[in-house]
């Protein structure tokens, strides 16, 4: 385990406090989730670069929009929510 020490606005510390925010469960959740957004945000950058150095044509709105339901709905499906 590693302990870590760190400096917060009184008004932060306080919000963070009653929102059961401060306890090493609740912030090693809230790391996680952050690790995990910036590994996706670091992902799609990356794809984004080797699209646009493949010449590859951007997707209109209806084709991402069409593409996102075709997700939704294969994740309800695989969920049981049909």
């Amino acid at each position: 385990m590693t302990k870590i020490q760190i400096e917060l606005p009184d008004a932060t510390a306080k919000a963070a406090r009653e929102a059961g925010l401060l306890t090493p469960r609740a912030l090693g959740r809230l790391l996680n989730q952050a690790i995990r957004r910036k590994r996706a945000a670091d992902s799609l950058l990356a794809i984004a670069d080797r699209v646009a150095k493949a010449g590859i044509e951007p997707m209109s709105m209806r084709e991402i929009d069409a593409e996102v339901k075709a997700v939704r709905t294969r994740r309800r499906r695989r969920a049981g929510r049909h």
